[in-house]
């Protein structure tokens, strides 16, 4: 059986980003994916980029798919790095820039975040705060 979350669950994390993009006024797409990098739930806030719904569902896939939050990508998928090219592998889904992260649970990844519509750091930043309400909503 695939590890997973419930809808209610990534609801509340989707919930919690969503506040933190709204503090820092920046329209975000918020994807909450399982373990394998399958949507689970997915919220387009008001103004959001239309790009955003499937570079937000990229970082979630590619944080399930390298068990890794997307942001380590991007030294090593440098020209003339080890995995240069990473981001041409998997239909194009793989992206190597930052705003996806896992969500684990007792040492285990059970879903993914994956935050995109503003700067790296402020997809990383609200994606983040997806994460720390996933880990108090487990613990």
């Amino acid at each position: 059986m695939v590890d997973t979350i419930s809808l209610e669950t990534a609801k509340e994390v989707i919930d919690a980003a969503e506040q933190r993009a709204e503090e820092i006024d920046n329209p975000m797409v918020i994807t909450v994916a399982n373990s394998e990098g399958n949507l689970i739930a997915q919220h387009r806030m008001d103004d959001a980029w239309l790009a955003s719904v499937d570079i937000s569902r990229n970082k979630a896939f590619t944080a399930a798919s390298l068990d890794m939050p997307t942001h380590e990508l991007a030294e090593p998928s440098k020209p003339g790095e080890s995995l240069y090219g990473l981001q041409n592998t998997n239909q194009g889904r793989i992206v190597i820039f930052g705003g996806g992260y896992p969500l684990m649970r007792d040492g285990e990844i059970v879903g993914t975040i994956g935050v995109s519509g503003g700067a790296v750091e402020q997809d990383m930043d609200v994606a983040e705060v997806g994460v720390d309400k996933f880990d108090e909503l487990s613990s």
